[in-house]
């Protein structure tokens, strides 16, 4: 069997045996911040981030530091981090960094514009202070979310940020860690960005 043949193969295979979860759309009734919380939680289960919830600005500091530890750090602006985030890691490179040091950074700190509970994603716009590379470049995405900045579906997202869309230079969505499968259909991560994501979420 060919090379082409064995790849077509496993494509039909895959067409056979491929699983596409169900969606389950939100009703009225889960626009509470709890029902946006926990569905925004199993979206992120399914999509493989690990991910935490802290009660106070304080737990937010701790565990940040916790995942950090004495690995380089690659982040947003100090302001741009929400808990007082940016203080603790105030020897990071930033987007004003030598670009060197930013592609050395080991692990990325970001913050984020809306966190959708329908699918486990990430909308970060661009903007001051906010460089793309922090959620893209390190092999370790760390981002620290707002439960106020829960929102249930991308459309709502959308309508509420047009004119900050329209805006900036780019808006990144991020559901889980990179991955892919364009070489023979093995699933590999980390190719085109982190392979690794971790979330928090404050109060």
């Amino acid at each position: 069997m060919s090379a082409r043949d064995r790849i077509l193969a496993r494509v039909r295979d895959a067409e056979r045996t491929g699983y596409v979860p169900a969606v389950q759309p939100f009703r009225a009734a889960d626009d509470a911040t709890g029902e946006l919380l926990a569905r925004f939680l199993r979206e992120l289960t399914t999509v493989g981030v690990e991910h935490s919830v802290e009660s106070t600005d304080e737990a937010v500091r701790a565990r940040v530091t916790a995942i950090v530890g004495d690995q380089s750090v690659l982040r947003w602006d100090a302001d741009r981090l929400p808990y007082g985030v940016g203080n603790l890691l105030a020897n990071a490179a930033d987007g004003a960094s030598p670009r060197d040091r930013q592609a050395s950074a080991a692990i990325g700190v970001t913050g984020c514009d809306a966190a959708i509970a329908e699918t486990g994603s990430l909308a970060l716009i661009t903007g001051r202070g906010k460089p793309r590379a922090a959620s893209l470049l390190p092999p370790v995405h760390l981002a620290v979310v707002r439960t106020a900045e829960l929102r249930a579906t991308m459309g709502e997202f959308f309508r509420e940020r047009a004119a900050d869309l329209a805006g900036a230079a780019n808006c990144t969505f991020i559901t889980g860690p990179s991955r892919t499968a364009d070489i023979e259909l093995t699933l590999t991560l980390g190719v085109h960005g982190p392979g690794r994501v971790v979330i928090i979420i404050g109060p």
